[in-house]
């Protein structure tokens, strides 16, 4: 059976002339379409592309199915929008990705909230990573509403049929290691932490890459001892004297003793939080329950800081 995941592919890839601008258009990689094309090829049994070390040229057979696979995308929207009419408003699941420090520090609190239950939404959660959570989002995925984060202008890529709407920022803050004599929301400038030992994150990630160019930018240079992308590894690591760190408020909201939070001028970023929503899943229901993410967020920032 044809995966309609490869149709959708094939007619971006067809609009826009190469895998690497259809990959860029769907947040996918060049390689990940390129193996879709491949698995097409396989299903329906002909040759779709002619390619080269530089460039792709579609067959006949590729224009052709690209013509009826825009009417076949186009039903199979149809079809979801109806069944998705057809069911109970009183009702509704809510397939969720969310990411981990959401789900650690702002779901529970929401769910415990009498609003929630209100909702009347049944809920069903994956917790992941961004990256994997977008892929859940995709035509025939598994989940109706993806809770992500970006970092400055990090590489994340959605496809073109989902909206977008911000949540809230979640500020990053430099913290030290107690033991080190500096006073919790002491000012320090960025050079004087400059050649101590860090935590940092893996080296290669989007996050990563954003995080050294700051550092570098304000004429810090961290001494890595260690590399963490777990924010609560990273925290326990630093109150037990190992090193610095850059970690998100939300993080803080159960951070270890044994560490202090700095204010450091130079230093300012933060992760840009939203929600990805599918355009037939977009419910009162559901909006309501992205406002209700909203607020809750909010007042847990806001409650760090008194």
């Amino acid at each position: 059976m044809i995966n309609p995941v490869h149709l959708r592919t094939l007619v971006e890839v067809i609009r826009l002339g190469s895998f690497a601008a259809a990959a860029a258009r769907l947040g996918y990689t060049a390689s990940a379409v390129s193996q879709q094309i491949s698995a097409l090829e396989r299903d329906t049994g002909v040759t779709l592309f002619h390619r080269s070390a530089r460039s792709i040229q579609p067959t006949e057979a590729a224009v052709v199915m690209t013509r009826h696979a825009a009417k076949v995308l186009t039903d199979i929207e149809t079809l979801m929008a109806a069944a998705s009419r057809a069911q109970d408003s009183t009702s509704q699941e809510l397939r969720l990705g969310i990411f981990p420090s959401l789900a650690t520090y702002v779901l529970p609190p929401i769910l415990r909230n009498p609003a929630w239950k209100k909702l009347g939404i049944d809920l069903r959660v994956s917790v992941a990573e961004p990256a994997q959570t977008i892929q859940g989002l995709r035509a025939g995925g598994e989940l109706d509403v993806a809770l992500v984060y970006q970092v400055g202008q990090s590489g994340l890529a959605w496809p073109h049929t989902v909206d977008r709407q911000w949540i809230g920022d979640d500020d990053f803050r430099v913290v030290l290691p107690a033991a080190w004599g500096i006073g919790t929301d002491s000012k320090v400038a960025a050079p004087h932490l400059s050649d101590m030992p860090w935590i940092m994150h893996h080296p290669g990630t989007s996050d990563a890459t954003v995080i050294e160019r700051l550092f570098a930018s304000c004429n810090l240079h961290p001494r890595v001892v260690a590399y963490s992308d777990d924010f609560h590894a990273s925290l326990e690591m630093a109150a037990a004297g190992l090193g610095a760190a850059l970690v998100p408020e939300l993080a803080l909201l159960h951070r270890p003793a044994g560490v202090v939070v700095l204010d450091v001028p130079e230093i300012r970023l933060a992760r840009n939080v939203f929600a990805l929503l599918l355009n037939e899943k977009r419910t009162a229901q559901v909006q309501l329950f992205v406002e209700l993410l909203g607020e809750t967020m909010h007042k847990l920032e806001t409650a760090r800081k008194d």
